[in-house]
């Protein structure tokens, strides 16, 4: 038994919280007994997720510089303030033998602290462009895994290792069969089929442009599974009923059936779907989100578009260009063997143990 004690700091989003969960269970899989605690963000997504993998997690009144409303930033040094304090606290009582950053609005005070109070810290960077923040942390850190390569541009390269992005083990292990991925959602075997998803929101570009050439796609003989978010949804699925062939789902829990089912995948370019789609190795059309930190996501889908395993469309382009690029890739199976054999290559299955060993070594220097 293990009586190592590790904190996990971040969140905000899936592709943060997947990720440390993963991690968290690595750790108490090689060794049990391990003690975790996680520290996020009050009011964000982590506070529900992580309690349900069966994890303690703690909540810092912390949040990012609002640029569509100024007048909310008034009380950010207060909270940044404030969060400092609570992070400290947290480490005094704790005594964690490492702490690890995620990335989200608690990954930056909870490890800041920790390196000043000389505890060993590693960041788990997930994208091929570095944050502002990680960038900062990366001076002190003991170790700091990346998923992609060249990441010495941003971070000291003796403390780089290649550990890819972990991903969740429903994924990773899957043995589910195309078949049931198709019976699952009540598609045909005989026609080919196109995933569509954009994030746990839906990606407007990506939905507007699907559904103003629905006639042309399904016209190609492929149905579609369609997952829209929130936002999209009733508009989706009234356009669709008046179409066969298409399954529209506002979010689509089961994730590794849906990947079984697909034979071309249309996608947002977050790091986490990047990494399961390394994994399951099917023909994608990235269309980064181009709003997010330091346009990230077009970083991560052009890596993968130099190793000739993805198609690019940029967002502004969606309209014209995606339906364009899709009908392409449909008739080329070339390009489509090309794709699913250059993501193979990428792939990392063990990304989660790989962090894990990287964490102990840390702990025990």
């Amino acid at each position: 038994m293990s009586n190592m004690r590790v904190i996990i700091a971040g969140g905000g989003t899936g592709g943060h919280i997947f990720p440390a969960v993963a991690i968290g269970h690595a750790l108490q899989k090689l060794k049990p007994g391990t003690q975790l605690l996680f520290v996020g963000a009050l009011g964000k997504m982590e506070m529900e997720k992580v309690p349900q993998e069966g994890f303690e997690i703690i909540g810092l009144d912390i949040a990012g510089f609002n640029r569509s409303n100024m007048l909310k930033n008034l009380w950010l040094p207060i909270k940044i303030f404030k969060s400092n304090m609570k992070a400290k606290s947290i480490l005094r009582e704790f005594k964690p033998n490492a702490v690890v950053g995620v990335g989200g609005y608690a990954s930056f005070p909870v490890l800041n602290a920790a390196q000043g109070m000389g505890i060993p810290t590693l960041i788990q960077e997930q994208n091929s462009y570095a944050g502002k923040s990680n960038k900062l942390l990366g001076r002190r850190a003991k170790a700091i895994c990346v998923a992609y390569e060249k990441m010495d541009k941003f971070f000291p390269k003796s403390k780089l290792i290649l550990s890819g992005n972990p991903v969740r083990e429903k994924i990773s292990n899957s043995h589910i069969t195309k078949q049931e991925g198709l019976a699952k959602f009540g598609l045909k075997e005989n026609k080919r089929t196109i995933l569509i998803v954009g994030g746990s929101l839906g990606a407007k570009s990506i939905n507007e442009a699907i559904d103003n050439n629905l006639e042309t796609i399904l016209g190609e003989g492929v149905q579609l599974l369609w997952q829209t978010g929130k936002p999209y949804y009733e508009t989706a699925r009234n356009k669709a009923a008046s179409f066969d062939d298409v399954e529209v789902y506002e979010f689509i829990k089961d994730m590794d059936y849906a990947y079984a089912a697909a034979d071309v995948v249309i996608s947002r370019a977050g790091a986490l779907a990047i990494a399961e789609l390394c994994i399951v190795a099917k023909p994608v059309i990235f269309v980064p989100y181009p709003f997010a930190a330091e346009d990230h996501q077009t970083s991560n889908a052009m890596a993968l578009a130099e190793h000739n395993a993805a198609l690019v469309v940029k967002d502004a382009d969606a309209k014209t260009e995606l339906i364009k690029k899709l009908k392409t890739l449909l008739h080329d199976t070339a390009m489509q063997d090309i794709m699913t054999n250059s993501l193979k290559s990428l792939a990392i299955k063990d990304a989660d143990k790989r962090i894990a060993e990287k964490i102990f070594e840390i702990a025990s220097n």
